[in-house]
């Protein structure tokens, strides 16, 4: 089998997520695999490494997908100029590379980066309302720090899951949450070695709530001992939200 790892950009304002549905032609994976299937003359399934939610983006996107030997008759750079020329506009791969057959875009995956944007100007971005969430409060800095810093470290998230249901472990590891100041737009950087559903999202809700008052930072270590959701924060706005960076072991 020939293995390809693609790198994938998109804005997901118009899209319901990344995640293939049969109720929906409008996600990025469907669209990806439409293109393909085209290219190879045959149903080609990519395996992404991780599922956004409807309304975010991403970055740094990683998926992978494998054809047959006998398939395997286009370059990394035919496909790339293939998916692109066919591709809407707001999705682009922006590089194929031949990779062993043992990779998998999920399951190598060693780290996730993604960022959340907000704007809190005194008026709204006309540019950036798709590409940031709106607070009207001031936020304090300090006080978020000091929350985020209560996540760092190996700890359970189930209260900031989305997912009732979620069956597997809700044990994740952050490696570090960062703050950058940009004009009016204030960017969260989260880097973990994965991530629950909606966890930055949620996670972003409860430093909002911190920031403005709501809550006292000390309460972030008590949403994380209750294991409950109700226990966190508000679920912030999906635009908001970039998958950034995935990294893999080095070769």
């Amino acid at each position: 089998m020939a293995n390809y790892k693609l790198l994938i950009q998109y804005e997901g304002t118009r899209y319901n997520g990344w995640q293939r549905q049969d109720s929906t032609d409008q996600t990025i994976q469907g669209k990806i695999e439409q293109v393909l299937s085209r290219l190879y003359g045959q149903s080609v399934e990519i395996n992404g490494s991780g599922r956004t939610d409807g309304g975010v983006h991403a970055i740094g996107q990683t998926a992978n997908f494998k054809v047959g030997k006998k398939e395997d008759q286009f370059s990394t750079e035919e496909i790339l100029q293939y998916v692109n020329a066919y591709l809407p506009q707001d999705i682009r791969v922006m590089s194929v590379e031949h990779v062993d057959e043992r990779f998998h875009a999920r399951l190598s995956a060693k780290s996730k980066i993604y960022e959340y944007r907000i704007d809190r100007g005194r008026v709204e971005s006309v540019f950036d309302r798709r590409f940031a969430a709106r607070t009207e409060g001031t936020l304090d800095l300090e006080r978020m720090r000091k929350a985020a810093s209560y996540c760092i470290g190996t700890h359970d998230f189930k209260s900031f899951c989305s997912n009732k249901k979620m069956k597997k472990s809700t044990v994740r590891t952050i490696y570090d949450i960062s703050f950058r100041e940009e004009g009016q737009i204030l960017t969260l950087r989260f880097h973990g070695d994965g991530f629950l559903y909606n966890m930055v999202r949620i996670l972003t809700g409860s430093l909002i709530e911190i920031g403005e008052g709501r809550r006292e930072p000390e309460e972030m270590e008590q949403m994380i001992a209750a294991r409950e959701r109700g226990a966190a924060g508000y679920t912030a706005p999906p635009q908001g939200l970039f998958l950034v960076n995935v990294l893999y072991p080095e070769k």
